[in-house]
This record gives C-alpha cells, sequence and structure tokens, in this order.
C-alpha cells in the first residue's frame, strides 16, 4: 500500500483553441466533422461494461439538418435498468474501497484523454449533434469538460486533507465514505460538459452510477462514455442507459438503495423527482441527496449611468448565443427610458450581422434549436407575443422547421412587467425587455426580485458605484451568479461555480467543493490512547477543602 500524502497542485482553466481560418486546428476540426457526417453509428446501453443492445431503437439527428441521422441509439426497458441498478451496487463494494488517488488519477487521464486525443471527437459530436456552433462547442465540450476533471480532482484533495484537532489522549479523524447506495444521473442536452460532471463527480467521490443521458446529446455522451473506459473507469462504476425518462426513472427513484439524485433539467421534471421521493421515503436505507440545476429567467438590470452600447452587447450575447439554449441565458431585461432608444439602435445594429445557419458554416453566429418539440414551443411564446396587446415583437420573430430548426434571434418589447414572456422560462432565442421610467428604480429591481419564480442567474450595468451595490443588495436573493457589467453567462469552473436557487435548483455549486460534498457521507473516528479506569469523575472526590456534605 503506498502510503505517500498526495498533494493535487491548483491547476490552470483549458486554454480556448480559437479555430482561425487557415488554422491546422481548424482544417482537423473539420475533417473529423466530416467524418462523423458521413457514418451513422450504433449507440448501445454500456451495463456492467457491456454493450447491450434491445429492439426498441432511435435516431439521432442533426438540429440543422433533421433528415441526416448520426446514429441508431438502444433504449433501455425495465430489464435493463434492473442491470443497470445491480451492477452500480456490486461495484460500489469495489469502488468505494480503491484509493482516492486512482480515482483522482483516472479522473486527470480523463482530462488528458479530451485534450488531446479526443478533442475533436467531442466538439464535432456536440457541434452535429447537439447545434453548437464551433466556439460554443470548444468552450462547453472541450473546455469546460476538462476543467471539471481537473479542479475536481484538486478540490477533493482539500476535501480529504480536511482533518479535526486531537486534545492530549485523543486521536480523531475524519472518513470521507461515498454514499450507501447508487447515484442517479440525469443529464440535458444543452452542455456535453454538465453530463460530463454530473455522472464523474460522485464517481471521484467513490460512488457508483446510474446515468441517463438526455436523447438529443447521446453522441457526444457516447463518446464519453467510451473516454471513460479508455481511461480506466472500471466495470459496472457508470452504467450508461439511454431511454424514456419515465421507464428508467419509476424504477431508480424508487429502489431501496437510491443514495442520491444528481439532475440538470428542468424545474417541473426536479419537482416530479422530489415528489416522487418523498412518496416513497419509507422504502429508502437512507434519505436521498438530492442535488438539481434547472430552470432561470435570467435578468440583465441597466442603470441609468451605464454604457448602452455595452448594455446592448451584454443582450445580444447572453441572449442569442447557443439559441439562447442555457439556464444561464439573458431572457428579460429592465432598461430605463432614457437609454432605451440608444440600446435599442445598437440591438438593431448587431441583430443584423448575425447569420443562422449550419454549424458547419463557421461565420454563423447562430445555429438550429434542439429538436421540434423546442421549435413549436418557441415559436407559441412569439405568436402570443404578436397577438397580445401587452407586447411587441420588435426584432425577428420568424422561424422555419423545414430543413432544420431555425429561429431568428427575436426581441420582444413589453408593456405589461409581467407578461409571460418577462416571467416563464422559454429556452430559446427570444428576450424580453421592459422599459421603466428613470426615477422608479427601486421599484423596478423590486419587480425584477419578485417577478419570477427562478433565481439563477442576473446582471446589472451601472457606471455609478453605488447603484451597483444597491441592486447587488436588493437582488441578494434573485441569482446564485451574479454579474457586475457583464452578460449573465459563461461561468467558468474555478473562477465562477454555477447554481442557484429558489426554481432554478439546489445551488450546490458544480465546479466547486460545495458539490463533491454532496456526495459524501463523512465518518468521525475518535481513538482514546489510554481508556479510563474509573467511572468517577475528579469533582465527584473529596478535595482539600473539607469533607464531602451527609
Amino acid at each position: 500500500m503506498n502510503n505517500a500524502i498526495f498533494n493535487i497542485q491548483m491547476p490552470e482553466n483549458e486554454p480556448v483553441k480559437d479555430y482561425k481560418a487557415g488554422s491546422f486546428e481548424r482544417r482537423d476540426l473539420i475533417a473529423e466533422i466530416e467524418r462523423q457526417k458521413n457514418e451513422i453509428i450504433e449507440i448501445p446501453l454500456i451495463i456492467n461494461g457491456k454493450e447491450i443492445k434491445t429492439s426498441n431503437t432511435g435516431k439521432v439527428v442533426m438540429p440543422h439538418n433533421h433528415s441526416h441521422v448520426l446514429a441508431t441509439y438502444h433504449m433501455a426497458g425495465e430489464k435493463e435498468v434492473e442491470m443497470a441498478i445491480e451492477a452500480a451496487l456490486n461495484a460500489h463494494k469495489y469502488w468505494e474501497s480503491t484509493s482516492w488517488i486512482e480515482r483522482v488519477s483516472i479522473n486527470l487521464k480523463i482530462a488528458e484523454l479530451i485534450r488531446t486525443k479526443y478533442r475533436n471527437v467531442i466538439n464535432a459530436s456536440t457541434m452535429l449533434g447537439q447545434g453548437k456552433n464551433v466556439f460554443q462547442a470548444e468552450i462547453d465540450a472541450a473546455c469546460e469538460s476538462i476543467d471539471f476533471f481537473r479542479f475536481n480532482a484538486y478540490y477533493v484533495s482539500q476535501i480529504y486533507n480536511t482533518q479535526p484537532i486531537s486534545e492530549k489522549g485523543n486521536l480523531n479523524r475524519l472518513e470521507y465514505r461515498p454514499l450507501e447506495g447508487l447515484v442517479f444521473a440525469v443529464s440535458p442536452f444543452n452542455f456535453t460538459s454538465i453530463s460530463a460532471n454530473l455522472a464523474m463527480a460522485p464517481v471521484l467521490m467513490g460512488n457508483t452510477v446510474v446515468w441517463k443521458p438526455a436523447t438529443t446529446s447521446l453522441l457526444s455522451n457516447y463518446y464519453l462514455m467510451k473516454i471513460y473506459k479508455e481511461a480506466g473507469v472500471p466495470d459496472g462504476v457508470i452504467n450508461f442507459i439511454p431511454g424514456k425518462g419515465s421507464v428508467i426513472g419509476n424504477k431508480v427513484l424508487t429502489h431501496k438503495d437510491l443514495a442520491g439524485v444528481h439532475f440538470t433539467g428542468s424545474t417541473s421534471t426536479f419537482n416530479k423527482f422530489w415528489h416522487t421521493i418523498g412518496n416513497n421515503m419509507g422504502k429508502y436505507r437512507s434519505y436521498p441527496r438530492i442535488v438539481g440545476e434547472t430552470g432561470g429567467k435570467d435578468f440583465v438590470f441597466m442603470h441609468e449611468s451605464a454604457i448602452p452600447v455595452e448594455v446592448a452587447t451584454a443582450l445580444v450575447r447572453g441572449a442569442f448565443e447557443y439559441q439562447g439554449q442555457k439556464c444561464s441565458a439573458a431572457s428579460r431585461a429592465y432598461i430605463p427610458a432614457s437609454k432605451w432608444n440608444e440600446v435599442k439602435e445598437h440591438i438593431g445594429e448587431m441583430l443584423n450581422q448575425i447569420t443562422v445557419g449550419d454549424v458547419e458554416k463557421f461565420p454563423n453566429f447562430m445555429n438550429a434549436v434542439i429538436d421540434e418539440a423546442a421549435f413549436d414551443n418557441i415559436m407559441s411564446y412569439i405568436e402570443k407575443a404578436r397577438l397580445s396587446e401587452s407586447a411587441e415583437v420588435i426584432f425577428g420573430g420568424n422561424g422555419d422547421k423545414s430543413t432544420g430548426y431555425f429561429i431568428e434571434p427575436t426581441v420582444i418589447l413589453a408593456k405589461d412587467p409581467h407578461f409571460l414572456t418577462m416571467e416563464e422560462e422559454i429556452f430559446g432565442p427570444v428576450l424580453t425587455i421592459y422599459v421603466y421610467p428613470d426615477e422608479q428604480f427601486e421599484q423596478t429591481l423590486e419587480l425584477c426580485d419578485t417577478s419570477s419564480p427562478y433565481a439563477l442567474t442576473g446582471s446589472v450595468f451601472a457606471s455609478d458605484r453605488a447603484a451597483l451595490t444597491h441592486a447587488c443588495q436588493k437582488l441578494k436573493y434573485a441569482a446564485g451568479n451574479f454579474y457586475y457589467n457583464d452578460k449573465p453567462t459563461g461561468a467558468v469552473v474555478g473562477q465562477q461555480p454555477f447554481g442557484g436557487s429558489r426554481a432554478s435548483g439546489t445551488n450546490d455549486k458544480a465546479g466547486s467543493q460545495l458539490n463533491l460534498m454532496r456526495w459524501i457521507s463523512p465518518r468521525t473516528i475518535k481513538e482514546t490512547l489510554v481508556p479510563a479506569t474509573d467511572f468517577k469523575y475528579p469533582f465527584m472526590k473529596e478535595g482539600s477543602c473539607g469533607k464531602t456534605p451527609s
């Protein structure tokens, strides 16, 4: 047994490649895109390290060309879900006793494999399968995934090195056990890096996982699973089971050995998880840890002292990068009346330069939304605004799903600050703006704080420092990630740990020690070096001041 005390150094964030025209990195990525486009792969379930195929299959298509099939995938039924649960529980016996430095080594190897050998694979699959342009894929699938693996390795070393004090005669230590049972990881379509972290963060802490990936991110997630195996993740530690959420969830969430849920997705789905777990509390061996990051109605709040072009730039980037399909996307804005015309002019100039199209054409700023259901839902909100007397579509508003699921960047001007697109999550390229009287700064801050059930991200723009600090205080609980003079998107691992509260989740801050702490169950061990041999304490004995009263 190696009894060395390992010290993991704090890493640096992975540099973002720029894929300039004529560069080798751009050439190689384009070649990988072409390779993946010109083949149809088969995506099996992976349970206990074995590929399993079922009679129930589906297709993975490109959002920007939905007639183009990238993969056929197999769906888990009840039998396969039970197999995955059993595999995770069996692997737990081995994995929880594996040295933490071995688990960290695997984590760091995954990061290095993505950085080098599989960078183009994971970026190309995210571009084609999830509709991200090259920059959005690079900062997510490559850089943020690498950052999660590296920084979590560092954080776990910090956690394990935290030990209690010992007084004379005693030796105290803290043991960081994994949870007792299995962890259910449920990942979304929009970030490959989130999929990576949802499964691997509990695994790093010694847990075993049943992983249900989103159907619309299966291509990149399958490649992640293959990378995990190559890096040395043992069979059964992660069990990859695509399929219907109702089939998988009903089995896993009611199992007696459910130890935790690691989730990113819709608020309504997360609420159903809580409800199911609450109704089954009598079945579980222990209280399941429920960790989730859900919806958002993220805001940009402008003070009259702010610079209009800066606000407009933040709105265009924050609302329309990756078609607004980010939990953190700028979805509502509050603009003072004295600055509105100038902000509007800048937004219009920028939107005139934005092109919407294929991910393979690098100059396109925007691409397709993820699928037909998303397209129809987003367009329904735009149509409601178009027909309402309380709102006006001032930019964009058109969509076309004949070839791909394309929607123009759309800006709605709300006359009513409680209009539904100011309060409800849309998850698409739709920004709603409310123009407020300058003198109602205080009242509008209150409106911003109370008019949406979410509390994920938000930003305030002001040149007046007092206005910034006042808004920060007033909006203390309105956002878990808060920004001064910046768009409310783009949190970086190690710099801005991510998560919100209210209807936005449990705020367990992915990308920090706080999240990893949720996947352990500490045990305190106290050793008394010389045990007592007399039950009586000193105060019970006669002293020099006299006899004990009768």
